[in-house]
């Protein structure tokens, strides 16, 4: 075989052996993979989008109790992948750490199941009403929720940084292909999110909530075993480096050893180490950028140090740099992420007092509204990839149409307008609870749910942008050999804004149960101030954008460099040249 035969990047299959280009990755072997992550979210959203239902009315929990725990279960299912991802990235691998994750994820999910079905697990009810769980029960309960969270640490950051890389950065064609990839990828997740939120919800509420769960256990058993199917033609990466953390620490520890050297004016003059090493090593060498100066220290030839430790490379220290550019950006991704958190819970809580009805014999679980977030975008998806991207490379000459960080900037808008609606449909609902007299908090308020579908509709084409943008913004822009812990930036964002919501909806209890007034979140939503709580966020989330747009404007993307026919070029890896985030 000739050596162009062979992927370009190094990859090998399980074995460590050179794997053929013709034969191997693509969107082929991705096609094994997209199973999993449908039937996965299903699952996830098949407990997430009604979990907040399951705990008021089974096992008698009130409204802020409820909300706060959903809400700190979903925050661990998103904060758990940092070691999931360290543990791939320093130790396993992609493909091992999937493998064992997802074994203690279906374990948890077996769980869950037992949890809700066997009569000695769950609580007794009689007439619709329940009795109280006992502690034993509750115990076993969440042990399986947080069996799932532990599972899910394992799973989620590797299986989508699995399937990008199936697709070779140094094949022009390859590189175009996964343009795509997060776009179709997140697609994939939106129809099994789909099929929970308005099947898995309505089977929750009316068959039986074993059934409900059931469903989506076995469909991740078969998903498992359409993914080893696929085992022949997956590319994997070898890690180059033995510990990537590890260096990336000592960048501000040397620099830290060399704050009273001075910096040569010259950057050429930093230690760097020849670009035919990297060519040969199959590593990438990151060409230099003048943001966060005092970690250039790190490099300087002349170290302070008497150790024999040589200084650190322009390159490691480009990459402590990318760290910190994505932790400032991470940081105003917290508050959209809040936002996200209000489906699954307040939303919800909010619908369960509104007109459901739709025809003589059907109510419509309050729940299921969230299936017209995964309407939205799987609509938003293929207008963004087949319409928006080509219309805007046109007139941009960017070939993904507009940078990473002015989509995030789109979505955050879309966002705030959404939140904006829900606040003005709060305000309307509250209008009509007055005009009508009620107080009670099992009443029906005389307006119809749909009512709450702009809000739904809006954050769902909210996250075609900042969604999908941000977990391709984190894999593009974190250093080589930790693209398993840079998308861990997504999805802990996700998870702290979970935890950041739980911790707002406590206090904002705590607060205005104080001053003698109504609540602004009782468990009496009928007799509570839910348009304040609405109309703060609205104000936090306005504040948020200003925040970003300032973050982005000085953000410096990454850019490689690589030989060419014997010459040095240098590479945006994000496909941008301009140094602000929100220009072309």
């Amino acid at each position: 075989m000739d050596v162009k035969d062979y992927t370009q990047d190094g990859t090998v299959d399980l074995r460590c052996r050179p794997v053929l280009a013709s034969k191997t990755g693509k969107w082929k072997a991705c096609a094994f993979l997209v199973g999993y992550e449908a039937f996965e979210r299903m699952a996830f959203y098949g407990i997430a989008s009604n979990l907040v239902n399951y705990l008021t009315t089974q096992l008698h929990e009130d409204t802020v109790s409820s909300v706060r725990n959903v809400n700190n279960w979903s925050g661990s299912v998103w904060i758990t992948p940092i070691l999931g991802a360290y543990i791939a990235d320093a130790y396993l691998g992609r493909f091992w750490t999937f493998t064992v994750s997802s074994l203690i994820y279906v374990m948890g999910m077996i769980f869950l199941t037992m949890a809700v079905s066997l009569k000695s697990l769950r609580p007794t009810c009689a007439n619709g009403v329940c009795n109280r769980a006992s502690t034993s029960q509750i115990t076993f309960f969440y042990s399986a929720l947080y069996i799932i969270a532990i599972g899910a640490g394992g799973t989620k950051p590797n299986i989508s940084t699995f399937g990008a890389d199936q697709f070779d950065d140094f094949d022009p064609h390859e590189k175009e292909l996964k343009v795509s990839f997060f776009n179709w990828w997140m697609f994939s997740s939106f129809l099994g999110a789909l099929f929970a939120t308005l099947g898995l919800v309505y089977i929750q509420e009316n068959l039986g909530w074993g059934l409900g769960y059931g469903i989506p256990t076995v469909g991740l058993l078969l998903s498992l075993f359409i993914f080893y199917l696929g085992t022949p033609i997956y590319r994997h990466k070898v890690r180059r480096t033995k510990s990537p953390a590890k260096d990336l620490i000592q960048v501000p520890i040397t620099a830290f050893k060399n704050r009273k050297l001075r910096l040569p004016d010259d950057p050429s003059a930093l230690h760097e180490l020849e670009l035919r090493y990297y060519v040969g090593s199959g590593k990438r060498q990151v060409h230099h950028t003048t943001v966060f100066r005092f970690l250039d220290k790190a490099a300087i030839k002349e170290s302070s140090t008497n150790s024999c430790r040589p200084p650190c490379t322009v390159t490691q220290v480009e990459g402590m740099k990318l760290i910190l550019g994505m932790i400032l950006i991470w940081l105003v991704t917290l508050i959209p992420s809040t936002i996200w958190a209000q489906i699954n819970t307040l939303f919800v809580k909010q619908g369960t007092t509104l007109d459901r009805t739709l025809g003589p014999d059907f109510k419509i679980p309050a729940a299921s509204l969230g299936s017209f977030v995964t309407l939205s975008m799987l609509i938003s998806v293929p207008m963004y990839d087949r319409y928006f991207v080509p219309f805007m490379r046109r007139k941009t000459g960017n070939p993904r149409g507009i940078t990473l960080l002015q989509r995030l900037g789109i979505g955050f808008v879309i966002q705030v307008i959404a939140i904006a609606v829900a606040y003005a449909v709060e305000v309307r609902r509250m209008r009509v609870i007055s005009s009508h007299h009620i107080a009670g908090s099992k009443d029906i308020v005389p307006m119809s749910i749909f009512w709450l579908l702009p809000q739904y509709i809006l954050l769902g084409i909210a996250d075609v942008f900042n969604a999908i943008g941000l977990l391709e913004f984190f894999y593009d822009q974190s250093p080589e050999d930790m693209q398993s812990l840079g998308t861990t930036f997504f999805t802990s964002g996700i998870g702290v804004g979970n935890f950041l919501n739980s911790f707002l909806v406590t206090m904002v209890d705590k607060i205005t149960g104080k001053l003698g007034q109504k609540r602004w979140i009782g468990n009496n939503l009928n007799d509570s101030h839910l348009d304040y709580y609405y109309g703060f966020l609205l104000v936090i989330s306005t504040l948020n954008l200003g925040a970003f747009l300032w973050a982005s404007s000085r953000y410096v993307y990454k850019r490689e460099i690589k030989e060419v026919e014997g010459c040095e070029q240098i590479e945006a890896k994000a496909l941008e040249i301009s140094p602000l985030g929100l220009q072309v």
